[in-house]
């Protein structure tokens, strides 16, 4: 089945900057699921994958702007370190350059740590990629029709049905 519009894409990637070791990979979990032609996916990663089929492999590389985008320079803010999402009840010690995930309107965001105060944290809202060519290796593991809830939803419920 070829991946188009509308076709629920299974997929394993690894990701580098050129020059680079992998940095992350999706082998050492379960592979990425998404709804193609719905917006789900980085737009460079989405038409990579356009017109491919389940067993292909291939490796693409792609600049800024089809992945993270570019680095916004005033993306800073001031944030409550209560907005946090905490892994554990351990009383954390925030320091620069340290990764971190907030709670946001739309849901949890990566964000950087620049400078760490008693209640407040200072924070670049860039993501940690953004202004980074990268490149992907892609294997296409399967590739099915969307369920018409899946469509009406604009995205996959996963494996076993709906999963919000």
């Amino acid at each position: 089945m070829i991946v188009e519009k509308n076709k629920v894409v299974k997929f394993h990637y690894r990701l580098s900057e050129p020059g680079s070791d992998v940095f992350e990979s999706s082998y050492d979990a379960d592979p990425m699921l998404y709804l193609h032609g719905h917006n789900n996916m980085m737009v460079g990663v989405e038409n990579s994958i356009d017109g491919k089929q389940a067993g292909d492999t291939f490796s693409v590389t792609l600049a800024p702007e089809e992945t993270y985008g570019l680095v916004v320079e005033d993306a800073k803010q001031r944030i409550s370190i209560k907005h946090v999402i905490k892994k554990s009840k351990a009383k954390i010690k925030y320091k620069p350059g340290m990764l971190i995930q907030v709670n946001t309107s739309d849901g949890p965001r990566d964000v950087v740590v620049i400078k760490a105060g008693l209640k407040t944290l200072d924070v670049d809202t860039n993501h940690p990629l953004a202004g980074k060519t990268l490149c992907f290796e892609v294997k296409i593991i399967d590739v099915r029709d969307a369920l018409p809830e899946e469509i009406s939803h604009g995205h996959v419920h996963g494996e076993g049905g709906h999963q919000h």
